[in-house]
């Protein structure tokens, strides 16, 4: 309710445009650049088994890449540090990093990445599917240069 003459005319209610949901995408990348990207489906939630099944995608796709010994560095999100996980880690010959206790949840190249990306690319766009969503995430990720995934490797290993 609000206070108006007798006289005046209605306020007017604009139409909310439903928009796209949230997409999460999952990249894996190195100092040369992306090595493999996922896009979550929707209803589905990354559990130890799905993030293994990336890590054998990975490892399939990128198999020239890792003829020698892979340093890998993941976050402590409870996906990562599952048994099976773990498992599927030394059964592919990575050697994981420890993550540092102290360090927060967003990791620095997190927090460059996808801040980049949104202000660059998403910010105050509309987008009607997921699919538009990915879109304009990938050409902007496509277009980042190797010297860009160099600065990224060297945040991570600082941060």
């Amino acid at each position: 309710m609000e206070w108006r003459h007798s006289g005046s005319p209605r306020p007017q209610k604009s139409r909310v445009e439903k928009s796209a949901g949230k997409v999460l995408a999952s990249i894996f990348w190195d100092q040369d650049g992306i090595l493999l990207i996922d896009y979550l489906p929707k209803a589905q939630t990354i559990n130890a088994e799905y993030y293994s099944f990336l890590l054998v995608q990975l490892k399939e796709k990128r198999r020239w890449k890792f003829t020698k010994r892979v340093l890998f560095l993941h976050d402590n999100a409870p996906a990562h540090r599952a048994l099976a996980t773990q498992k599927k880690l030394v059964n592919l010959g990575f050697q994981c990093l420890d993550h540092p206790p102290y360090s927060p949840d967003l990791a620095p190249s997190d927090y460059h990445v996808f801040s980049g990306l949104k202000k660059k690319r998403l910010e105050g766009r509309h987008f009607s599917s997921d699919a538009e969503v990915i879109a304009a995430a990938k050409t902007w990720l496509d277009g980042q240069t190797s010297e860009f995934f160099e600065w990224l490797a060297k945040v991570r290993a600082i941060g």
